[in-house]
């Protein structure tokens, strides 16, 4: 039970965002740049440890990644330090295929990577 990551699917993630939670992207700089939820914000995983300063605190964040792995574990890590994080079950992919806006880097449509 301790290791159970909290998820929510694209609607219920909709839902928390709508209310004023925070999307944290955890992807890569490439995945990032190809395409992201507008909104999002960018903190890749491996630099996550070191900038916990950056994330948002004081609110609900949902965890997003590629498709759910990268973000189950930063949902983990930033649990441990007492925040109310989610894991965006299916991630990036699931996203897009609920119909969730992607963007480029560039403001042009994205694409998930």
């Amino acid at each position: 039970m301790f290791n159970r990551v909290p998820k929510v699917d694209v609607p219920e993630a909709q839902q928390l965002l709508d209310g004023g939670a925070a999307l944290l992207d955890v992807r890569g700089h490439d995945e990032w740049r190809a395409g992201h939820a507008p909104d999002a914000q960018h903190i890749p995983l491996d630099q996550l440890p070191a900038r916990t300063g950056d994330v948002p605190a004081g609110r609900r964040i949902v965890a997003i990644c590629r498709s759910g792995a990268r973000s189950a574990q930063a949902t983990k890590f930033l649990r441990q330090l007492g925040l109310d994080v989610v894991n965006l079950d299916g991630g990036m992919q699931a996203w897009a295929r609920n119909g969730g806006v992607v963007v480029a880097d560039d403001g042009g449509a994205g694409r998930v990577v």
